[in-house]
């Protein structure tokens, strides 16, 4: 197992900014190995939605899914966004494939349950719902898959899942097969230990020491259940898991990328 993997998600925040989206594709072609790229939507899907006289619903800030926008979360996502990422990969001879959790049955997910809130066509994925055998056939023939926040049930309903979500769920499944390292891109330098100063970049965390910097609110709001998901995919076979900004990674296989999280 020690053939190197990368799992890279990138969010709207970056897929909103041309400029900034196409240093990041271009910084991601250039890495060397076996890769795969997740992103979410933007907001672009929302405007969308907005021509259309399509309301977006949100509830504590999460998306609720019904039919009608689920069709446009399944056109942008799957469609618009996927293909133009591919494209420019292409641009830089990087062989990317765009794919949706469908293509290949490669991610099954099951319809979230309703409870305090109907989240409508939302997906959360189950263990063994990720066909690695299918993804690592495609990265054995140098394919790099670019997979977009769109997953299915397997009896024909799509579904709208967290790309953060499926980053790590792709990652686990792949690492019982490479050295796999799950990486967040955001808008960030990293885990700040003062969130006003973006010089204060914690470079390693260590579980032990996530619950101490936890309970000294260092670590806090938004952050926390990001490294809770961090840790636990280590916990469960990834080897490493880093959260920076997309304009550094370059520095991925220096370990100078933003912060790391490690057994």
């Amino acid at each position: 197992m020690s053939t190197k993997l990368w799992v890279i998600k990138i969010g709207g925040n970056i897929i909103d900014h041309p400029e900034g989206l196409s240093r990041f594709l271009e910084r991601f072609s250039y890495l060397k190995g076996n890769k795969i790229l997740v992103h979410g939507g933007g907001k672009i899907a929302t405007r969308m939605a907005a021509d259309l006289g399509i309301e977006a619903k949100l509830v504590a800030g999460r998306r609720i899914t019904d039919e009608a926008m689920l069709r446009v979360v399944t056109m942008v996502y799957a469609g618009l966004t996927n293909k133009q990422l591919v494209a420019e990969l292409q641009s830089h001879r990087c062989n990317a494939i765009g794919l949706s959790g469908a293509d290949g049955n490669a991610i099954k997910a099951v319809k979230r349950p309703v409870k305090e809130i109907d989240y409508g066509f939302v997906g959360d994925i189950l263990p063994n719902s990720v066909d690695a055998d299918a993804i690592a056939t495609l990265l054995e023939n140098d394919f790099v898959p670019v997979f977009s926040a769109i997953t299915h049930d397997g009896h024909g309903q799509l579904l709208n899942t967290n790309a953060d979500t499926i980053a790590s769920a792709l990652a686990v499944a792949l690492s019982a097969r490479y050295l796999t390292s799950l990486v967040y891109c955001f808008e960030k330098q990293g885990v700040l230990r003062d969130i006003n100063d973006e010089t204060s970049v914690i470079p390693e965390i260590r579980a032990g020491e996530f619950e101490q910097l936890k309970e000294s609110g260092i670590i806090a709001d938004g952050m926390v259940p990001k490294l809770h998901n961090a840790f636990d995919a280590i916990a469960k076979g990834v080897s490493e898991v880093c959260i920076g900004h997309a304009d550094d990674l370059h520095l991925l296989r220096e370990q100078q990328f933003g912060t790391r999280m490690v057994r």
